[in-house]
């Protein structure tokens, strides 16, 4: 006869569905689940927390990995996806962390959301199984959503949860996991795409500047999320906002040796913020990409404000705004 040992388990939490469901399915067989999430610059903000709480009654324990995340972009072991995405090192790195919190929650084994051939890069089967050998959790993962297309855990084999009540998923068709939301009355949840800056093309592309330039930092991350970015030369930035808000984040930016531009008082534009070495040339430059984003208009010529962030006054700059061929020369 095989006893069913009521324990714990650690379930990746991403807010997304699938991870949702994958929790669900474990803590409707009487185990303890511990709902965690590891926390990363790169991830779009949600009210995970509400729906885990909402969902599973639990608090959601949260993690904060980036540094150890902004170490692997210099040259993940696996690679990059479509973009600045490096998918299989990163659920190296988030699993290998879970297992290393496993006695620090008393938990047995960890759970997520993964389904069987649902995204090309990190979830085909010799992925799923080159992640599992690399965070170290051979046989203390369980996928609860494929596991029947998988072979047994340890928690299977031990009898800690029944085999048959997991499920068969397979394949990128999303009609299993509708349908097991309909029956566990989950109607709330992030999407499956979108919920990473990485792969977005145009912010790809920036971070893979502040690489090139040796200028990554947790402070220059949050800031490629905000207005139109520029790279002057080596070493200087501009940061163009694209409306009042993100002309107010810019301002919560402003370091001492930074420069802020913006147009005159009766004029309708954006705020700039500039960082790096700037001389008369790229001061020269940046007013002139701030003009040509302003509210000009009969007038060619207007002032441009710009000083340092140090500096208690302002000086200002009659200038022209710069053609549209040289913003697309500087614009990243």
């Amino acid at each position: 006869m095989v006893f069913y040992i009521k324990m714990r388990a650690l379930a990746l939490i991403s807010g997304g569905l699938d991870s949702i469901l994958a929790a669900k399915v474990i803590q409707e067989q009487g185990i303890e689940v511990i709902p965690l999430n590891f926390k990363i610059p790169f991830c779009k903000k949600q009210n995970t927390g509400s729906l885990i709480k909402e969902y599973l009654g639990l608090q959601l324990e949260s993690i904060d990995i980036s540094a150890d995340f902004l170490g692997l972009l210099h040259s993940p072991e696996y690679g990059f996806g479509s973009n600045m995405n490096p998918c299989i090192d990163c659920k190296i790195l988030m699993l290998s962390k879970a297992r290393e919190l496993l006695p620090v929650f008393g938990a047995e084994f960890v759970v997520t959301g993964e389904v069987v051939g649902q995204r090309p890069m990190s979830q085909h089967r010799q992925a799923l199984d080159l992640i599992m050998k690399k965070s170290g959790l051979d046989g203390l993962l369980l996928r609860p959503l494929s596991a029947l297309v998988l072979p047994e855990t340890i928690p299977e084999i031990k009898g800690w949860i029944r085999r048959e009540k997991l499920l068969a998923l397979n394949g990128r068709s999303r009609k299993g996991q509708f349908t097991l939301a309909k029956r566990f009355k989950i109607e709330k949840y992030a999407q499956p795409a979108g919920g990473c800056f990485l792969t977005n093309p145009e912010f790809a592309k920036r971070l893979k500047d502040l690489i090139n330039h040796q200028e990554l930092n947790m402070e220059n991350v949050e800031l490629l999320k905000v207005g139109r970015h520029f790279r002057l030369a080596p070493g200087v930035k501009l940061i163009v906002g694209r409306n009042h808000n993100e002309n107010v984040q810019l301002g919560k930016f402003l370091k001492a040796d930074d420069y802020l531009f913006l147009p005159q008082e009766d004029v309708a534009g954006p705020t700039a913020l500039g960082r790096g070495r700037f001389d008369d040339s790229a001061i020269s430059l940046s007013c002139g990409i701030v003009a040509r984003y302003c509210d000009r208009g009969v007038n060619n010529e207007m002032k441009i404000l710009y000083r340092q962030a140090k500096a208690d006054k302002f000086a200002i700059s009659p200038i022209e705004p710069a053609p549209e061929k040289v913003l697309a020369e500087f614009r990243i």
